[in-house]
């Protein structure tokens, strides 16, 4: 089984819990990112031009390494665990990267994870967040050949999140509704502070974060500030200090979808998938939304 980062940065810690529990139920798991990180050629055995095997001794940033330093709690557990690292490309050299590292692990289950729910905007919302990181990881994990991965999944952490990315959370529930009548929605559950493997997912990222100063991820953050019960305009970073937060039981909960569904629902998937390069990705989602006649109207919950 693969468990992959689809957003950058720190997605891949949601998955930690998913992580430890497969695990603890005899399952073999991998760990991959697509990373913020430099990874420069002393990063790390590198699979393709854009895939990196990064492991407790390789090389790179120091102030920001998210993904070294967690093999690094690993190793000092007594576990070699690599967190393979994708680029921060256009969308056409992470396809032809994940096929290599389904070759190099053979795994035929495909757990990505996002930590937010932006990954489930089709396009045309009031806001539709970050999604050039999250779209990428969408389309090679979907484009990975049924017969070698049949389960293809996206499981979502964090919602409320991307309040701060002008996500509008109504649009979140409309996404999820959809795709419940398309039959690509599988429920969701919460992580409780009790869990083994939650425990050790905030242990994990507390020892990251330490190693990470002035870039810690407020996503982590406000997940485990709301498994640990915080509500409201709660701040476990300084990097949150002036902006109003809003914490609550729904950000520890896991969103699971098929990922297939995912990608059916999304408006401009056919446009980006030959990107080579992220400017191209980028300016090829804010061409399509510019062409729009109209975007959503920005809701409040009734509730």
């Amino acid at each position: 089984m693969l468990i992959a980062g689809a957003g950058g940065g720190f997605d891949v810690f949601s998955g930690l819990p998913l992580y430890f529990s497969l695990q603890s139920e005899g399952k073999e798991v991998f760990l991959a990112n697509l990373s913020f990180s430099n990874l420069p050629p002393s990063a790390g055995r590198h699979l393709t031009r854009a895939l990196v095997q990064v492991t407790a001794d390789s090389y790179g940033s120091a102030s920001y390494f998210p993904e070294k330093h967690l093999s690094q709690w690993f190793r000092d557990r007594g576990s070699e665990v690599p967190i393979y690292s994708f680029h921060r490309t256009g969308v056409a050299p992470i396809v032809r990267s994940y096929k290599v590292l389904q070759e190099e692990l053979n795994f035929d289950t495909l757990i990505l994870v996002d930590g937010g729910t932006d990954s489930l905007m089709r396009g045309d919302e009031a806001g539709i967040g970050t999604p050039e990181e999250d779209l990428t990881s969408i389309v090679a994990g979907n484009s990975l050949d049924d017969a070698l991965v049949p389960r293809k999944y996206l499981v979502c952490l964090g919602f409320g999140v991307d309040s701060f990315h002008g996500v509008c959370h109504a649009d979140v529930l409309e996404a999820v509704a959809r795709l419940s009548a398309d039959g690509g929605y599988l429920g969701a559950y919460s992580l409780t502070l009790d869990m083994p493997e939650v425990q050790e997912f905030r242990a994990a990222t507390h020892y990251v974060q330490q190693r990470t100063p002035d870039r810690e991820s407020i996503v982590c953050s406000s997940i485990i500030s709301a498994i640990e019960g915080r509500f409201g305009d709660h701040h476990a970073t300084t990097r949150t200090e002036g902006s109003e937060l809003f914490i609550n039981p729904l950000m520890s909960m896991y969103w699971c979808f098929r990922l297939g569904n995912v990608a059916r629902q999304n408006l401009y998937l056919d446009r980006i998938v030959d990107t080579e390069e992220y400017f191209d990705l980028s300016r090829t989602i804010e061409r399509f939304r510019m062409q729009l006649a109209r975007t959503g109207p920005r809701r409040t919950l009734p509730m």
